[in-house]
């Protein structure tokens, strides 16, 4: 298997003192209720090295632990059309203006406090502050993808939602595999650490661990890489 970033990114980044390189690995089309596990073994352990670390996409691991929410067991409501109508649209995906995420938040986290986060988002605009809205509504709704089919037609039908306990998931992928990782929620505007493994934790900084995804090397198209694997560069001094 030939280690590269993908397109458009760069492969080597600076995080403190160190470089990383950021080996975007391509795997097949995930699909729901398959075993991670298998998937890290398939992929990752190859073309593992001694000091190698991996991020995983969020979204992998949800759609094995079959974490979705199906457009059918979603009541749109008055306030869910309503509400989706001020919402901004985001460069990086169907946001809150898409009517069904708009519903499962106020699923979620209740009516009063979605229309409170719409209020205080909207007020929060005028003086160039965005993320406001999913900072009061929280990562569980901010981190929900899908209801979206331009990209891949199979996530037109279901939302995909947060990983289910992603440290015990992390330990878990340590244990099992030997390979140190993080799960992440990372777009191009944005990165969210959702949990990481003991040896990770020990190695790096939850600072380090987000600055060394903070261009989002996975990508934000039909790449089909949810995994990223990340090598320490050795320096090379003159003598």
């Amino acid at each position: 298997m030939e280690l590269k970033a993908n397109d458009k990114k760069n492969l080597e980044i600076n995080v403190g003192e160190n470089i990383y390189c950021r080996y975007a690995i391509k795997t097949h089309f995930v699909r729901l209720k398959e075993n991670y596990i298998d998937i890290i073994n398939e992929y990752i352990k190859p073309i593992y090295k001694e000091g190698d670390k991996i991020s995983i996409s969020e979204k992998m691991i949800s759609l094995c632990q079959n974490r979705v929410i199906y457009k059918k067991d979603l009541k749109i409501g008055f306030w869910a059309k309503f509400l989706s109508k001020f919402a901004s649209k985001s460069t990086a995906g169907q946001g809150i203006n898409n009517i069904y995420k708009m519903s499962y938040c106020i699923k979620k986290v209740g009516l009063f406090k979605t229309i409170y986060a719409s209020i205080f988002g909207a007020f929060a605009k005028l003086f160039r502050r965005k993320g406001i809205f999913y900072k009061i509504v929280g990562q569980e709704v901010a981190g929900l993808d899908g209801f979206y089919s331009k990209i891949f037609e199979e996530y037109g039908e279901f939302g995909i939602e947060n990983p289910s306990k992603p440290y015990d998931v992390c330990k878990e992928i340590e244990e099992k595999t030997k390979i140190p990782c993080m799960i992440v929620d990372a777009n191009d505007l944005g990165q969210e650490l959702l949990g990481y493994s003991p040896k990770m934790g020990e190695e790096l900084s939850e600072e380090e661990m987000l600055g060394i995804i903070k261009d989002n090397p996975a990508g934000q198209g039909r790449e089909l890489t949810p995994i990223i694997l990340i090598r320490k560069k050795i320096k090379e001094y003159n003598v």
